[in-house]
């Protein structure tokens, strides 16, 4: 490797500690991060951190087979989609352990979501409505 690439890594990495936040690199200040949100709310963040950490790799494990199928020839068989199906019920799994988290309720998570598509589409998608929002509308 050239001293020139070296350094720009070295620099790289130096930039990124310095735009690091403090919880990120230090076990206690993670710790302290982690009491302030249990003391200021009703959050576990214990099952908060294990639902976004297992949403997070379970939808990769998803995506993986959709893109082997998409793009690397993966066929559409019946043990495929049958990985697909086991690898939503742990995304299902670690969703709901996502709102045991936040203390809400699942229907109500689902009924909002539902709302929330209908005032942005109405009855049918157009891809306008998906670009341009409306204030607030997330």
């Amino acid at each position: 490797m050239s001293k020139e690439v070296k350094d720009f890594f070295i620099t790289y990495s130096d930039f990124v500690t310095k735009v690091t936040s403090e919880p990120s690199m230090d076990l206690e200040a993670l710790k302290a991060s982690l009491n302030d949100i249990e003391s200021q709310s009703d959050i576990k963040t214990p099952r908060l951190l294990t639902a976004a950490l297992g949403l997070g790799s379970e939808a990769g494990e998803f995506v993986e087979i959709v893109k082997k199928m998409i793009l690397q020839g993966k066929p559409a068989s019946e043990e495929n989609i049958f990985h697909m199906k086991r690898e939503l019920g742990d995304i299902m799994w670690y969703w709901t352990t996502a709102c045991a988290s936040l203390g809400l309720d699942p229907y109500e998570v689902i009924s909002e979501n539902q709302a929330k598509l209908e005032a942005r589409y109405g009855e049918k998608f157009e891809v306008q409505r998906s670009e341009i929002r409306k204030e607030g509308d997330l």
